[in-house]
């Protein structure tokens, strides 16, 4: 049989599920764009929130300072200086998305190849819970973990370089 304490932790646990979860259902299902982004930073804040619960303080800074705070500004700002006009886009041609899906099947399988190919060290490399883990994460990320680390920055890079084309695409 489940038995349940209900403890501080386990109230803001469901305080922070329950914003994480009205801020993504806002988000998909709002039409204004401020709207969105603003339920979106709630999801971020809710996010933030719960890795404080799960002792991962200095995850839970990055969470909220560069998600909930600058990616939110920057949208923001994005939305604030481009030009939004009630026009019906225009059609692209079949010979775009053709070469759409096959860049996409391409990215996903060189990524795919150095996921597989790459050997991730061994978990429990990281201090004790309640430890200040900054300086283990540190070390993982540029020696065990440098792989990961460079993909993620190349789909980073990919996705920025995505949405200047489409907000130039926008401006013209």
């Amino acid at each position: 049989m489940f038995t349940f304490d209900f403890t501080g932790e386990f109230a803001a646990f469901f305080i922070l599920s329950a914003v994480m979860i009205c801020g993504a259902v806002l988000m998909i299902s709002l039409e204004k764009v401020v709207h969105m982004v603003i339920s979106m930073a709630a999801v971020f804040l809710g996010l933030g929130g719960m890795f404080v619960l799960l002792e991962a303080e200095f995850v839970a800074f990055v969470q909220v300072l560069i998600y909930a705070g600058a990616v939110s500004i920057l949208m923001i700002f994005g939305i604030m200086m481009t030009r939004h006009q009630a026009s019906a886009p225009q059609p692209r041609g079949k010979t775009f998305e053709a070469l759409a899906a096959i860049g996409v099947l391409c990215l996903f399988g060189i990524m795919f190849y150095a996921i597989r190919q790459t050997s991730f060290p061994e978990r429990g490399a990281l201090m004790e819970a309640g430890e200040d883990n900054t300086m283990a994460i540190g070390e993982l990320l540029y020696t065990g973990y440098v792989i990961p680390f460079e993909l993620l920055s190349v789909l980073l890079t990919v996705a920025f370089i995505g949405a200047i084309v489409i907000a130039k695409k926008e401006a013209d």
